[in-house]
C-alpha cells in the first residue's frame, strides 16, 4: 500500500526559471511553487486606489509604492510572493539571488480575499514578519470598509489597530 503522493522539491533557481517562462505569478514557499489566486475587478481596484493615495502623500519623498508586480523575496525564510501593494524608503535592495525581488520592504499591504484571508492572516504575516525592514503590514478588506493595521515596535513586537469607514489610520513608518 503507497502512502500520499509526495509533491516534489523545487529549488530557488528552478522557481525563477519557472516564473520567467509564464505570464502568471506564483510563490514560493518550503521548496513549493504555489499559483497565486487570480483576483476579482474589485480587489484590483482597491490595490490601485491604494496605490494612488500613496503616491500622492509619498511625492518627493524617500518612498515608493509599488503595484503587486513586485516580487518580494523574506531572506529568513525563502518565500517569494507579489504583495498587493509594497512601499520601500530608501533604496530598492536587490536579492542576491533574484535580481527581480525586493527585499526591503517598509509596508506591506495585502488585500483580503476569501480564499487567501487566513493565509494573508497567518503563515504569510509569520513570514512577513521577519523582514528586518517591514514596519507595517495591512490587510484591507473589500467586503466591508476595514483596514487591519499592524506595525512594528521593537525589533519582534507588533501592535493592531482596526480602522473602519470614516476613520482615519495614520502609518508611521511613512
Amino acid at each position: 500500500m503507497s502512502g500520499p503522493a509526495r509533491l516534489p522539491y523545487y529549488t530557488y533557481s528552478d522557481y525563477r526559471c519557472f516564473e520567467e517562462s509564464t505570464d502568471a505569478k506564483h510563490e514560493y514557499v518550503h521548496g513549493q511553487i504555489l499559483a497565486m489566486a487570480g483576483g476579482t475587478p474589485e480587489h484590483a481596484a482597491l490595490a490601485t486606489a491604494i496605490i494612488g493615495l500613496l503616491e500622492r502623500r509619498l511625492a518627493g519623498g524617500p518612498c515608493y509604492p509599488f503595484s503587486s508586480d513586485l516580487r518580494v523575496r523574506v531572506r529568513a525564510t525563502g518565500l517569494a510572493t507579489y504583495p498587493d501593494v509594497t512601499v520601500i524608503c530608501g533604496d530598492l535592495e536587490r536579492d542576491a539571488e533574484d535580481p527581480n525581488a525586493a527585499v526591503n520592504p517598509t509596508v506591506l499591504v495585502e488585500v483580503l480575499s476569501p480564499s487567501t484571508e487566513e493565509y494573508d492572516r497567518g503563515e504569510k504575516a509569520a513570514h512577513y514578519r521577519t523582514i528586518p525592514s517591514l514596519r507595517e503590514y495591512l490587510l484591507v478588506s473589500h467586503r466591508e470598509r476595514r483596514i487591519e493595521r499592524w506595525w512594528r515596535h521593537g525589533t519582534d513586537d507588533w501592535e493592531r489597530q482596526s480602522a473602519g469607514g470614516g476613520e482615519v489610520l495614520h502609518l508611521s513608518a511613512l
